[in-house]
């Protein structure tokens, strides 16, 4: 394909969203000045626009739709393809998450933070109303909407600690069990969002020459966007090791080390930046429990298990324990729901598409990680209460210290960058870690489940379901 000229803020977009760890050299200082370059045109957003959109019908997003282009380089068919099933998705999500925002009561949304990012949204879907009533036909449109997509993801980097402060200051207008009910739901929509519009910036960059990259597609052969194909849960929880421990040591003079058991070679496909966060929230709260225990002698041991092979038609009937609703890759349009505008399919008949070219037919289904700490465990009355969002419960010094910017000792392993842009420190202290980390865990079908022995120490298993082997 001819080489086109692109714009430096999607230039940048590809070291942050493909590179291995160690190869993400580029500042984020790049695309965020990227986004001063050059105003992308724009329409005025009406409430008929968003009534409209809210009300297309609606299609559940799988993992398939992800991976149902092919492996990249993309040919120009397969990468407008990618745009336009982009297209098709965001403007119905984003309309969905403005109505969400407008339900709430005046009072809160009026509440400068929750107001920003109400109007963040309205912002990013004037950039795709102009792209309403037609298609990507050509590369140069698909650099244009590259662009925008680009603009999408910056746009809404800091979302979730910006809700965050919104809602510690609107507290006493509205109830605990109303914010978790939203943020549950608005939190998982926007992993989709974000998913969406990141995973067609990869595989633009990697269908397309950009000789300024710090990348080449030869050094990933597993990727597909920001799928791995190929992902070695050990090697994340090696990187997250250094990263926490580091600051663990840093703060308390000491830090424990980790044992990775079971199956460490093992590999699967999965999205890595997702794991990655997990991960990090996990060992955080075993790194900081170890350690004020005393135990930092103790090693926190980490259990790689691959899950068995198991037939599609053995998933049927099975129910879940858990009185929570499950999401999987077949009921997930409860929590995720997207719009199919352009293709016009039903469910059935995207299903029947998806399975004729999916790439990773064969793909193992996935794994559980434990994660086994003697930290001491968590008292009995705290256990019920570890997936609220916590600043619900805090009182006005902490919540003053928290809007501050100001942590103590206590939270010094909070200072860690969040998932999707967040900054540092940006979520200290506001009890985001777990439930998010659950959301990342739950998006296509696995989970997070503890147990507790209170005086000795905590197990936490993590469960992945892998991208191959889906249920149609």
């Amino acid at each position: 394909m001819a080489q086109v000229q692109r714009p430096l803020i999607i230039q940048s977009q590809l070291v942050r969203l493909c590179c291995p760890l160690k190869a993400r050299r580029t500042p984020s200082s790049v695309f965020a000045r990227g986004t001063h370059d050059k105003r992308l045109h724009t329409a005025t957003v009406t409430d008929n626009d968003i009534a409209r959109l809210a009300s297309l019908p609606l299609h559940p997003l799988k993992l398939a739709d992800l991976v149902k282009h092919g492996r990249p380089p993309l040919t120009t068919s397969q990468l407008l393809a990618s745009a336009n099933f982009t297209l098709s998705i965001l403007p119905a999500r984003l309309a969905h998450r403005i109505q969400s925002l407008r339900n709430l009561p005046f009072i809160v949304v009026s509440n400068p933070h929750i107001s920003k990012i109400h109007g963040n949204y309205e912002h990013s879907l004037s950039t795709l109303l102009p792209w309403a009533e037609r298609e990507v036909a050509t590369l140069e449109d698909e650099v244009i909407f590259t662009e925008v997509m680009a603009d999408l993801v910056q746009t809404h980097a800091n979302t979730i600690s910006i809700l965050a402060r919104g809602f510690l200051e609107a507290r006493k207008y509205i109830s605990p069990k109303d914010v978790t009910r939203f943020l549950d739901e608005h939190l998982r929509a926007r992993i989709g969002t974000r998913l969406i519009a990141e995973q067609h910036l990869a595989l633009h960059f990697s269908s397309q020459p950009h000789s300024e990259v710090m990348h080449e597609t030869e050094e990933n052969p597993g990727f597909i966007g920001v799928i791995d194909t190929k992902l070695r849960p050990a090697r994340i929880v090696e990187h997250c090791d250094n990263v926490v421990g580091e600051i663990c040591e840093l703060k308390y003079g000491v830090r424990p080390h980790v044992v990775i058991n079971g199956e460490p070679d093992y590999t699967f496909a999965h999205v890595p930046v997702h794991l990655e966060y997990i991960i990090t929230e996990l060992l955080k709260n075993a790194f900081r429990a170890t350690v004020e225990n005393g135990k930092e002698r103790e090693p926190i041991e980490v259990t790689i298990a691959p899950l068995p092979e198991e037939l599609p038609e053995n998933n049927n009937g099975c129910e879940s324990d858990d009185a929570r609703p499950r999401v999987n890759n077949t009921t997930q349009g409860t929590m995720d729901i997207a719009s199919q505008r352009f293709t016009g399919k039903t469910s059935a008949q995207a299903s029947a598409s998806d399975a004729r070219i999916l790439p990773l037919a064969h793909s193992t289904p996935g794994v559980t990680i434990r994660f086994r700490d003697r930290g001491g465990g968590i008292a009995p009355e705290t256990l019920p209460h570890i997936w609220d969002y916590s600043f619900t419960t805090f009182n006005d010094d902490q919540a003053s210290h928290t809007l501050a910017g100001r942590s103590s000792g206590m939270d010094a392993l909070n200072m860690i960058s969040g998932p999707g842009g967040e900054g540092a420190h940006s979520l200290a202290g506001l009890g985001y870690g777990l439930p998010l980390g659950r959301a990342y865990a739950e998006y296509f079908g696995g989970g997070i489940a503890v147990q507790s022995l209170w005086g000795w120490g905590t197990d936490v298993y993590l469960s992945l379901r892998g991208v191959g082997t889906l249920d149609e």
